[in-house]
């Protein structure tokens, strides 16, 4: 659609897609960039193209559908991609993703909104490894970064946090089953606690999963989703406002997922809002969806992906307003059974409270110190339950950690054993090499002892025709000496 007027989404249809006409130059076609709206600006920095990374800054400003591109003034932007771009104070940082420029750790960037200066940032602590594919999350002044794949196609599912006062990166160690490693998924925040993540893919597989980590626990837990399927997906983009995640696009290697979902995260129920057709923009891997503000209604934003070719148009949609409910507390067994205690004791007094403001002012007076005294009791005996649930959740944690030093002792075990089988195995195949030899020896003598016995016979036989000759010669000799003394008498 074109633009009429700086207020031309005032007249947008509720949870459609809208392609945008922009006047003017447009930015390359591109996939698994980084985007961000500021001020109703989309701000979209480097990606990839037909195996090139990019680092140039495109700007579209969404109130007179028109792009720009930003030059720095002071430093230098890499090419790269599969990156994240968070929002500030005054800042785009811009970490991780895969570049020509090689680095063993994560290097965060900024972009200075006001004069344009971009430059490194010094980070401390213990530095996660470099990565594309990851998922960033701002909670509060911290960054929460999960999974993506380093430079050598490992694939990862660690927790790396980065505080954004003190410039410190620390590890998190999670409790529970941690999501599969995994890559090109997203990430989204639900009441300031959870981190949930969806989908993403292996070397070899596409996941549709939905992942939560308790942000005060630490602890993972995979619920369970209500609605509409989820199908396996990889390169998707999502974005949440309110209670609502929207999921975009993303692919298995073989077709885009034409529906946009919508995932309320306080009822963990699936709706399909719009389906595109065909190889349609929106059903793309590596492209990006944003939330703007205009004149104070939330918009989504979405540019490029790949899906057969690259794209480089903008899309937008009104999504239409839901009511606003309470957060969903995803809590562990020992929690919930604190809160269930909870609601039973609130059950039991709150009809009484109904029924004294019914009295009159004396009865009412008496009911309410009952009330008093009620609630104290109950009270009481809900700090006796969290004593005995946190006593429950030590002798636990001990148990755990009782569990963690055995598998880590049998680990050991293993290794060693490993290392002694390893050895073995190379003894038993020098000794299958030296009885090989021997074997072959043996036959070699067992010829030598058949030849020999050959010859033995030939020998006897040798010497039985001796035997005869030397008795035909005695012979022959007797009868020389017969004859000649019989001649000589004759012969006289």
């Amino acid at each position: 659609m074109g633009s009429d007027g700086q207020n031309w989404y005032l007249g947008l249809s509720y949870d459609q897609w809208v392609p945008l006409s922009v006047a003017g130059p447009t930015p390359a076609a591109r996939y698994k960039h980084a985007a961000v709206t500021v001020d109703g600006k989309l701000y979209i920095i480097g990606g990839s193209r037909n195996g090139r990374y990019l680092s140039d800054i495109q700007v579209f400003d969404l109130k007179s559908l028109t792009w720009s591109t930003i030059k720095l003034k002071s430093g230098v932007l890499p090419a790269t991609s599969g990156h994240n771009m968070i929002l500030w104070e005054n800042k785009l940082l811009f970490l991780a993703g895969h570049s020509k420029d090689v680095s063993d750790t994560v290097t965060v960037r900024f972009i200075d909104l006001q004069s344009y200066e971009c430059g490194v940032i010094e980070t401390f602590g213990k530095l996660p490894v470099a990565r594309g594919g990851q998922s960033v999350t701002l909670v509060g002044s911290k960054l929460i970064m999960f999974g993506g794949e380093d430079q050598h196609r490992r694939l990862l599912n660690d927790i790396s946090v980065l505080d954004l006062e003190t410039m410190t990166w620390s590890t998190v160690e999670t409790m529970q089953t941690s999501p599969a490693p995994r890559f090109d998924h997203t990430a989204a925040l639900h009441a300031d606690r959870y981190l949930l993540i969806l989908g993403g893919c292996s070397h070899s597989i596409f996941f549709n999963d939905l992942h939560v980590l308790d942000l005060e626990t630490m602890e993972w837990s995979q619920p369970q989703l209500q609605g509409d399927l989820v199908s396996p997906r990889a390169g998707h983009a999502g974005v949440t406002i309110g209670d609502n995640w929207y999921i975009v696009g993303g692919g298995d290697n073989k077709s885009g997922v034409p529906e946009t979902l919508m995932l309320n995260m306080s009822k963990l129920v699936v709706s399909v809002l719009a389906t595109v057709k065909g190889r349609d923009p929106l059903a793309s891997e590596g492209l990006s969806v944003s939330s703007a503000s205009l004149d104070g209604e939330n918009f989504l934003v979405a540019f490029g992906g790949y899906n057969g070719k690259y794209n480089n148009e903008v899309y937008v949609m009104r999504p239409k307003p839901r009511d606003v409910l309470h957060p969903k507390i995803l809590q562990s067994p020992a929690a919930e059974a604190a809160a269930a205690s909870v609601r039973a004791a609130y059950a039991l007094i709150k009809p009484e409270k109904y029924l004294s403001e019914r009295e009159d002012s004396s009865f009412k007076e008496v009911h309410v110190d009952n009330t008093q005294q009620s609630l104290l009791a109950e009270i009481s005996a809900l700090g006796e339950q969290k004593k005995a649930l946190e006593s429950s959740l030590a002798d636990i944690r001990a148990e755990n950690a009782d569990l963690r030093n055995k598998i880590e002792d049998v680990n050991t075990t293993h290794a060693d054993l490993s290392k002694e089988l390893q050895s073995v195995q190379g003894q038993l195949i020098s000794e299958r090499s030296r009885c090989a030899k021997l074997e072959a020896q043996i036959a070699e003598l067992q010829k030598t002892l058949e030849s020999m016995q050959s010859i033995e016979e030939e020998v006897q036989a040798l010497r039985k025709e001796k035997s005869k000759l030397d008795r035909d010669m005695d012979a022959s000799s007797v009868q020389k000496q017969g004859s000649g003394g019989a001649w000589k008498w004759i012969t006289g």
